[in-house]
């Protein structure tokens, strides 16, 4: 009975609609902003995304633009849509696409109205220049097909975008972008490493995808920095952040994201090397929420009497990762420093083994603070971590190494 009861608050949560929050003339739809990896029998995204659509029987324009093979790729959405219960169809409009001039296509009056009739939008995953490339015009405008995606999402439609799909979302996206350690060691470069995306986010989240599974997070925070952004989401793979008109984000599927807000942190400008303090990390885990407007979190119903609080039974061992940037190896760091006495954890990340000295590399700083907080769930065992304090500084390994 109590669960019911907790879940039934969860739910009022995301439909309650306070005044004020949102302007009249805002976008009234959803976004699906899927990590990447999205698994055909993942049903709670693909659920949520035909949900949001219409329900059963609803109209969902299914774009490749981003794939090397549209047609194969976008009549695999196509059907799992389907199976799901929508009626998906694909619009020709890619690249890539062959035998076609995608210019034409972008601003063919028949095709903006049949995506203007859905009551969705799909984007697929593959390289996210090509997106941009095929629905923007030359001169940086909006083509009429991408004026039809706009008034779906503007009219309560739902957008819906996998991996390349996803970056897309905030109105700046990695374009070009080098390998994580290289964008820490080199930063990024409008134009090369960053691009415009197409903002269905606004104009002051950052958005990114494959996020713990690939390290991104250490990528994501110089880009943030270049362009003034204070608060960026990563979403990890076979997941999916749904994010109402209300700007309220539930994590759905199989893991989760992480929230990076650098409100408060500061950089040396006079340090050789990438540098920020005070930077505050989250680790949002499924089924949580977080409002973009309020910063309010809620813990998912499995979690929401599971407040971690400090005891004498944990360990107090030294919390260390000797490869933040590996897979999910953050969030592990994270989990691991909640559930110890030691208040402070140490990743270092370098450009590898075989790199010959001397060898930069960066040290990255977890701490505790008053502000952080722990839930967990029994079963299956997940957490969730707030504000927890990231440092990262530079560190000559190699200099470290001849001193010893």
């Amino acid at each position: 009975m109590r669960t019911a009861i907790k879940f039934l608050i969860h739910a009022a949560l995301l439909l309650a609609l306070p005044l004020g929050v949102v302007a009249a003339d805002g976008p009234q739809g959803s976004l699906v902003i899927i990590g990447g990896g999205l698994r055909p029998d993942n049903d709670a995204v693909w659920q949520r995304i035909v949900q949001l659509a219409g329900g059963p029987g609803a109209r969902i324009a299914v774009f490749a633009s981003a794939a090397a093979e549209p047609v194969p790729v976008a009549a695999a959405i196509v059907d799992s849509l389907n199976r799901y219960g929508a009626d998906a169809f694909q619009i020709p409009l890619a690249v890539k696409l062959a035998d076609s001039d995608f210019r034409k296509a972008a601003d063919d009056p028949l095709l903006a109205d049949a995506v203007r009739g859905a009551g969705g939008v799909f984007f697929s995953g593959g390289d996210q220049a090509r997106i941009t490339q095929a629905l923007v015009r030359a001169d940086g405008s909006r083509s009429a097909v991408l004026d039809a995606v706009w008034e779906v999402y503007r009219q309560g439609g739902v957008v819906a975008g996998n991996s390349a799909g996803a970056a897309v979302m905030s109105s700046t996206m990695f374009y070009a972008p080098k390998t994580v350690f290289a964008t820490l060691r080199g930063g990024v470069t409008d134009g090369q490493e960053i691009a415009p995306g197409l903002g269905f986010i606004g104009d002051d989240v950052f958005v990114d995808q494959h996020f713990l599974v690939r390290g991104r997070f250490a990528r994501m925070i110089p880009a943030m920095l270049k362009k003034g952004y204070k608060f960026g989401l990563g979403i990890d793979e076979n997941t999916a952040m749904v994010v109402d008109r209300l700007r309220r984000v539930e994590i759905v599927g199989s893991k989760g994201a992480l929230l990076v807000d650098l409100s408060h942190a500061t950089t040396d400008a006079a340090s050789a090397g990438f540098n920020i303090s005070n930077a505050v990390i989250s680790y949002l885990d499924r089924g949580d929420l977080y409002d973009l407007n309020t910063h309010a979190f809620t813990p998912s119903p499995a979690k929401a009497g599971g407040r971690l609080t400090p005891h004498k039974d944990l360990v107090a061992d030294p919390v260390f990762s000797p490869d933040i940037l590996g897979r999910n190896a953050l969030v592990q760091l994270m989990e691991n420093l909640m559930n110890n006495r030691r208040s402070e954890a140490i990743g270092i990340a370098t450009s590898g083994a075989n790199s010959p000295l001397p060898e930069l590399g960066f040290q990255f700083t977890l701490t505790k603070t008053r502000d952080s907080v722990g839930y967990a769930s029994a079963a299956p065992a997940s957490y969730s971590i707030l504000n927890m304090r990231l440092d990262i500084r530079p560190l000559d390994i190699g200099q470290s190494l001849r001193t010893q």
